[in-house]
């Protein structure tokens, strides 16, 4: 089985470091023709551009604040105008901002759902219309969680984004089944990521320690890596994948629903 990307542009959000940076890498060396990568972090973007380019990938960057519904349009004329096209879609841009029933606001709210859910749909339907204009198949992937089945307390509005972007994921599968368009999700566990050290170490205070810790109580004795999503989403971005379509791939180290 062939996993590769030849002859497609490949759209990715939060391409500047994480889930979304290992994908892009992972993107370019599976044959990518061209990739769009989208983040808010204009200096981390600009060096993603760089070392992609350099290992002889097309590439381009668009700097852009998901919180803004017209940042989605702009991403999408930018990848058309640039590129010819949207033959794939990856959004793995999202906040994970604490947010309990006790302490959660409508601030909080707003802020997780425009940028966890409203601008993935609105990306999708960018991505949706170019390719029924053109007639194509396409294929898109969204990053999901774990705790889209239910959520830690303490991550309640985000679960709820989550579950939001799950139903949606299913929908559009669902409603271009026959315009050759295929949309998958990814639900994953606890990644080792820059932003988890920074939300775990100095957010909430837990310190340099905190991985080893929480390394100790999973079942492999480590939280998952941004490469074994980066593998996965291409694999789903892939011709290697069809004709799968409406899937949420549980990508954890526990069984949903196993007891203990």
């Amino acid at each position: 089985m062939e996993v590769g990307l030849s002859n497609q542009v490949i759209v990715v959000t939060g391409a500047a470091s994480g889930i979304g940076a290992a994908i892009a890498q992972r993107a370019a060396s599976s044959g990518a023709e061209a990739l769009l990568l989208v983040d808010r972090d204009a200096d981390g973007l600009r060096a993603m551009e760089r070392r992609l380019a350099s290992v002889g990938a097309t590439v381009a960057g668009a700097s852009v604040d998901l919180r803004d519904p017209a940042s989605s349009a702009a991403v999408a004329r930018e990848g058309v105008e640039r590129f010819g096209r949207i033959d794939g879609l990856v959004n793995a841009a999202g906040l994970t901002t604490r947010a309990s029933f006790r302490d959660g606001t409508p601030e909080v709210w707003d802020d997780l759902f425009a940028v966890n859910a409203r601008a993935p749909f609105l990306l999708m339907q960018a991505a949706i219309v170019d390719m029924t204009a053109r007639a194509t198949p396409g294929t898109i992937v969204n990053i999901l969680s774990m705790n889209a089945h239910c959520g830690s307390p303490e991550l309640a509005i985000y679960s709820a984004t989550k579950g939001a972007l799950a139903t949606l994921t299913r929908n559009a599968a669902h409603a271009h089944l026959r315009d050759r368009i295929r949309v998958n999700g990814i639900n994953l566990g606890w990644v080792a990521t820059e932003a988890e050290h920074r939300m775990q170490s100095e957010t909430l205070g837990l310190g340099p320690g905190w991985l080893a810790a929480a390394a100790a109580r999973m079942p492999l004795g480590r939280l998952l890596e941004a490469e074994e999503a980066a593998r996965l989403a291409v694999f789903l971005l892939s011709k290697a994948s069809a004709p799968m379509t409406g899937a949420l791939i549980d990508l954890e180290q526990r069984v949903t629903g196993a007891p203990g």
